[in-house]
C-alpha cells in the first residue's frame, strides 16, 4: 500500500511537470541559495535547472540543505553564457534576465505561459552584463522600499509562483506536458531513487 501511494505521488509530480519553464542560476555563491531555488523549482514542477558558472565554482549541493529536491530536479552545468543560451534557444526557450533597471519590464507584465528560461544572478553582483545583453528581455520585481534587491532564492520564488499563477489561471498548468512514454521512463527512473 505504501509503495502504491509513493508511485501515485511520483506520477502526479511528473504529470504536473513544466518542461517549458526553467531557471538559469548565474554564479550563485551560496549553495544554500541554490538549494532553496531547487526546492521552489520542484514545488512548481520544474525538472531541470541550468547552472551557469563563469566566475564561481559549481556549488556542492548537500542532501540535507536541499531537502532532497536535488534528487528530483536535474542540473545542467554551463561555463559560458553563449553555450547556455544556445542550448536553451535550440530547445525553443525565450530567455528573460532578472535585472533592476530602466530597460526592464515588470514581472507582472510578462507572459510566463510561454516557453521561457528565467535568469537570476549572483547575490552581490546580479546578472552579468553578458547574460543580460544576450537575453531576449529583462524583467524586474517591483519594489517600493529603500532596499532595491531581494535574496536570489526569494526573487526566484516570487517569479516562479507568478508563472505558476498565470499557468493555473489559463488552465495550462493542469495539462500534461510530457508524453506518456517520457512520463513512464521518468517514473521508472524515479522509483529507483
Amino acid at each position: 500500500m505504501k509503495s502504491e501511494r509513493r508511485v501515485e505521488k511520483l506520477s502526479r509530480a511528473l504529470r504536473y511537470s513544466q518542461p517549458d519553464l526553467t531557471v538559469v542560476l548565474e554564479n550563485i555563491h551560496d549553495p544554500h541559495n541554490v538549494s532553496a531555488v531547487l526546492r521552489t523549482c520542484d514545488a512548481v514542477g520544474i525538472r531541470t535547472v541550468n547552472l551557469l558558472y563563469t566566475a564561481e565554482s559549481f556549488p556542492k549541493i548537500g542532501r540535507k540543505s536541499s531537502a532532497s529536491a536535488n534528487k528530483w530536479v536535474a542540473r545542467k552545468n554551463f561555463r559560458s553564457v553563449k553555450t547556455c543560451y544556445d542550448s536553451l534557444r535550440a530547445d525553443g526557450f525565450i530567455i528573460a534576465a532578472s535585472v533592476v533597471g530602466e530597460k526592464s519590464v515588470s514581472l507582472y507584465e510578462m507572459d510566463l505561459r510561454q516557453k521561457i528560461a528565467l535568469v537570476f544572478g549572483n547575490e552581490h553582483r546580479g546578472v552579468t552584463e553578458d547574460a543580460a545583453s544576450f537575453a531576449d528581455l529583462r524583467f524586474q520585481i517591483p519594489m517600493y522600499g529603500m532596499v532595491q534587491s531581494l535574496n536570489v532564492s526569494v526573487a526566484c520564488a516570487i517569479t516562479l509562483y507568478e508563472a505558476l499563477r498565470q499557468r493555473m489561471t489559463s488552465g495550462d498548468h493542469g495539462r500534461q506536458k510530457i508524453s506518456k512514454e517520457e512520463l513512464q521512463r521518468l517514473l521508472d527512473e524515479w522509483i529507483k531513487k
